[in-house]
């Protein structure tokens, strides 16, 4: 579904991403792992087009999508949940739901099943929520686009555990219905077993890809995560 060929790219002057290549098949899950600074934000913003590549590919569905603009490659089924929930903060979650509905199975009422907290708080603002109801309106957002691949860009950080603990459930329950994803997050041990595969960054370089079995036994990962 999605193939990350030998990009590079950057802000500006300065390249973050230097030869980093993934992939995800429809249904799979593949957690992008890495230390802070090595380039997995860097690499979402430019699989959804917000930075520019510098060179290599990106093909959802074997077709470039080099170039286009974000909404156009969320058009091509891929949501995302980016760092930092940026949620619409005047608008109720129910209006932030509506905002981004598209037909589809996973419709509101889909995403209150999900997250029965959202549907308790759907006449609250953005910003009167927690930071763990943000962070669930923001995957609840995302999937009301009705995608085939959702990206998640820190998926549980600063949260409480009970939070977190609801939000790997619901992306269990995701990937039980067959949604491709692509996760970034620092519980390794969710991680280990939520994921299909791992990507390993480094410094801007995907370094190692691997199973969860593989990665339990490879001795870069102590190097690569500082474990």
């Amino acid at each position: 579904m999605l193939v990350v060929d030998s990009i590079a790219g950057g802000y500006g002057q300065t390249q973050v991403l230097f030869d980093v290549s993934l992939s995800v098949a429809p249904g799979e899950v593949v957690a992008l792992l890495g230390r802070n600074g090595m380039g997995k934000t860097t690499t979402v913003r430019s699989i959804m087009g917000q930075l520019p590549l510098r060179s290599g590919s990106i093909r959802v569905d074997g077709q470039s999508i080099a170039g286009e603009k974000p909404f156009r490659i969320a058009q091509r089924g891929i949501g995302l949940v980016p760092e930092g929930r940026q949620v619409f903060p005047t608008l109720t979650v129910a209006e932030n739901l509506i905002a981004t509905a598209r037909p589809g199975a996973l419709d509101i009422a889909a995403v209150y099943e999900l997250f029965p907290r959202l549907a308790e708080r759907r006449r609250n603002l953005g910003r009167q929520l927690s930071g763990g109801e943000q962070q669930m309106l923001a995957i609840g957002r995302a999937l009301c686009t009705n995608p085939r691949l959702l990206i998640l860009d820190e998926a549980t950080e600063g949260l409480a555990p009970l939070i977190r603990a609801e939000i790997w459930a619901c992306i269990t329950r995701l990937k039980l219905r067959g949604l491709a994803i692509l996760l970034i997050d620092k519980t390794l041990s969710a991680l280990m077993d939520l994921a299909d595969r791992h990507v390993i960054l480094d410094k801007g370089v995907s370094v190692w890809t691997g199973s969860s079995a593989a990665l339990a036994e490879a001795p870069e990962r102590e190097r690569y995560l500082h474990l």
